[in-house]
């Protein structure tokens, strides 16, 4: 592609070469960028099957509000999560039901309405009184939907949605709960399992800043998706690393709005200096700007 491009030709190992000194580039921005999302009231996890070599891995993800990071783990358990979010992490997390995050307490989960719909979904395609509990929670899950858009679009209080989910709640354990005998084996799993973690289907009620999806980890991650996908994962550790450190630079510099070439380019040249890198947080002037009403 450069060769294509712009007449240069570039060796595997010379392109080795330029990832590692990239990586080491951004490390310390990277590393500052980890230790910011524990401090963070919220944050969301999702992770998906990677390749490093020919073992198997995964490729895991952490979201915040302006701060994302990525790593590669040869493990899909919970130690991974607790390595992202720190042993002091007090905030909120929101993810699927992965048994991976039944170490966090359910009052401090919050688990995804999306996964839940497509449970739903498969229910109603079981047929028979499965299909009936389905669609009757379908019908929940819209209402609950409906309410929480409002809240998102300022439209909506959000005591006035805490409010209102009660008889939502109250339906859909009900159902839940009818559908453990529903007669359909798989449906009756997925009833009982949903119920082993039914408060913490409701923490976006409570606490404002918490959305009721793992939505945002699953948009993070789906470049790593793709990347896998093309590239069937990484040959080595040091692969791994570089792929966590450029995902964590971009992911992070997106919402900020600053553009990642510029950021890579000043790095690099920064470090050939013998200078530090620019940081990825935001700073505490762009934050400022915005919380600040228009005026």
């Amino acid at each position: 592609m450069l060769e294509d491009l712009f007449g240069v030709s570039i060796g595997v190992g010379t392109m080795a070469n330029l990832e590692h000194a990239t990586m080491q580039a951004v490390a310390e921005p990277v590393a500052a960028a980890r230790a910011y999302v524990p401090q963070q009231p919220a944050a969301y996890l999702d992770e998906t099957g990677w390749r490093e070599g020919r073992r198997r891995a995964w490729l895991w993800t952490a979201v915040t509000a302006y701060v994302t990071v990525f790593v590669v783990r040869l493990s899909r358990r919970a130690t991974v999560a607790q390595e992202l979010l720190g042993e002091r992490f007090w905030g909120y997390v929101v993810t699927d039901r992965w048994s991976a995050y039944t170490w966090d307490p359910t009052w401090r989960r919050q688990v995804c309405w999306a996964h839940l719909r497509r449970d739903i979904e498969a229910m109603i395609a079981r047929g028979g009184r499965s299909r009936e509990i389905g669609e009757a929670l379908q019908v929940q899950a819209r209402q609950m939907f409906h309410g929480w858009h409002r809240v998102r679009d300022g439209t909506l209080a959000q005591a006035s949605v805490a409010h209102s989910r009660r008889p939502i709640r109250r339906e859909v354990e009900r159902l839940l709960d009818a559908g453990q005998t529903c007669g359909v084996p798989k449906t009756e799993g997925v009833c009982r399992a949903i119920l082993k973690v039914r408060q913490a289907w409701w923490t976006f009620v409570r606490h404002a800043g918490v959305e009721p999806t793992n939505n945002a980890a699953e948009r993070a991650i789906r470049p790593g998706v793709l990347w896998r996908q093309g590239s069937f994962g990484t040959q080595s550790p040091d692969g791994s690393r570089f792929v966590e450190a450029i995902m964590t630079v971009v992911a992070t510099l997106k919402p900020q709005h600053r553009n990642v070439l510029d950021y890579l380019t000043v790095a690099c040249e920064a470090t050939l200096r013998g200078e530090g890198a620019p940081s990825l947080l935001p700073s505490p002037t762009w934050l400022d700007q915005r919380v600040r009403p228009a005026a």
